[in-house]
């Protein structure tokens, strides 16, 4: 496990907008063509005060926020698992308020959508859209809460800015929808 560093993330409005755009500036450390990850999030004050030694590990001092969200990364997710298989076999401990995940995907722009080639299989078309022209590459971070909020970061590969990221709570709804289900009682 590894926190991610508190620096030049962005203030944002709520805890939740908060921890999805400190996972974007870590992804984004990371640099592109990086697998999907995965992350536990977790209430800060809880922690400092139920588990101080890993708050401690995790740099977490007196003075950080206590309405904050602390990212957890997780292990490497398996290899060549279909991310809607794997998620559907994650069950998070009750201290796990949230939860979040960094994917990078292909994306084409609504203009594009109409010259889709007819009956491609999902192998056809990824291979499509990886050879169009107007094709952008994304990062999305996409982070839910138990309650149900969610948020998500999208950073484009051509505008690779911390300054260009766009937020919203509902930018990537079907992968907000599978980490909800994460929790799933």
């Amino acid at each position: 496990m590894s926190n991610l560093s508190p620096g030049s993330t962005p203030m944002a409005a709520n805890p939740l907008t908060r921890a999805v755009l400190e996972i974007d500036e870590y992804a984004s450390g990371l640099g592109w063509d990086q697998p999907a990850r995965l992350f536990a999030l977790v209430d800060t004050g809880r922690l400092r005060s139920e588990e101080p030694g890993l708050a401690t590990q995790l740099g977490l001092d007196d003075g950080a926020e206590t309405s904050s969200l602390t990212p957890v990364e997780q292990d490497e997710l398996p290899a060549g698992s279909p991310l809607d298989e794997f998620l559907a076999t994650i069950a998070w401990p009750d201290a796990v308020v949230g939860c979040a995940m960094t994917v990078e995907r292909l994306m084409l722009p609504p203009s594009a959508e109409s010259s889709v080639p007819e009956g491609l299989d999902e192998a056809q078309l990824a291979e499509w859209v990886a050879g169009h022209p107007e094709r952008q590459e994304v990062r999305m971070t996409v982070a839910v809460l138990r309650d149900g909020a969610r948020e998500t970061a999208l950073r484009l590969r051509e505008k690779d800015s911390p300054t260009e990221v766009l937020t919203g709570s509902d930018l990537v709804p079907g992968l907000a929808e599978a980490l909800k289900a994460t929790f799933a009682e």
